[in-house]
């Protein structure tokens, strides 16, 4: 194995997990910190992406690695099908939810939801180029380097994607948003949102490595965060007490397995994509 990309992943890794505790720190001694805007939640936001900038320049490594290039030419299907997974998914797990009486339809009002939607995405795409990015473009690249298997590369991205909003689910998360979510515990509330992180990273870490660039990814996170946390957050839905586990379009085990579903069909078509490479000589 490359020594070199070895010792970039530890410290990549290393300053990941210290990110947000660093910025919980920093807002220990700045007093009035307004809640969800704070210098700590930004420090702990940008820092994994400035971290692997930082390592990319001091160790001379190749910029290709961030999958910056918006690479339009033949991925566009990719580009639409970003767009359409979230909407897609959500509907099927609405549909389910109507079905079993486990999801509560009656308050949602379309008109008012479309707006929301549309206002949250300029600010939701500039986030997603911080929160994910690093993740499933940096680190993939340089796990994809040191010939890790796909099951390896989920596992350590979506593990480290989930470590790292520690301090997010612990801190700075408001408590009404994780009542509103799955009404338990701050580390209860951590530690299933890790194993849904991971679940989901096959979809993202998947869509980057067959376009070989961030922006796919950064659409597809910015439809989730601007559709499926509205709907629940502000109550356009209703969830009987005690399945949100099981239903909830963020964080349920139904949703959960769909999402999966959907990484593990982008790398099948991947890996027949690169077999015919193999088989054509090219």
């Amino acid at each position: 194995m490359d020594t070199k990309v070895i010792r970039n992943v530890v410290v990549f890794i290393v300053v990941v997990v210290l990110s947000g505790w660093i910025g919980i720190l920093v807002d220990s001694v700045l007093p009035e910190q307004p809640e969800g805007d704070s210098l700590g939640l930004g420090i702990w936001l940008v820092l994994p992406m400035l971290t692997a900038i930082a390592i990319t320049i001091f160790s001379k490594g190749n910029w290709n690695d961030f999958g910056f290039k918006p690479n339009f030419k033949g991925n566009i299907k990719w580009y639409l099908i970003a767009v359409l997974i979230f909407p897609v998914v959500t509907a099927i797990v609405l549909i389910i939810g109507a079905t079993t009486k486990w999801i509560d339809l009656s308050a949602f009002d379309l008109r008012p939801f479309i707006l929301l939607f549309s206002s949250t995405l300029s600010f939701t795409f500039i986030k997603n180029i911080f929160d994910g990015a690093p993740f499933y473009g940096y680190l993939t690249s340089q796990l994809v380097k040191l010939n890790l298997n796909d099951w390896k590369i989920y596992l350590i991205v979506g593990s480290l994607w989930g470590i790292w909003h520690a301090p997010y689910c612990l801190v700075f998360l408001p408590e009404t948003d994780i009542q509103a979510v799955l009404p338990v515990s701050r580390a209860i509330f951590f530690i299933v949102l890790i194993i849904t992180i991971i679940c989901w990273t096959v979809m993202y870490v998947e869509l980057f490595r067959v376009t070989k660039s961030i922006w796919p990814c950064v659409v597809l996170h910015t439809v989730e965060d601007s559709l499926v946390n509205p709907l629940v957050i502000s109550g356009y839905i209703s969830i009987v007490a005690g399945k949100e586990i099981l239903i909830s379009p963020i964080i349920g085990i139904i949703t959960s397995i769909l999402y999966l579903f959907v990484g593990l069909g982008i790398r099948t078509y991947r890996r027949q994509a690169n077999q015919m490479l193999l088989v054509n000589g090219e």
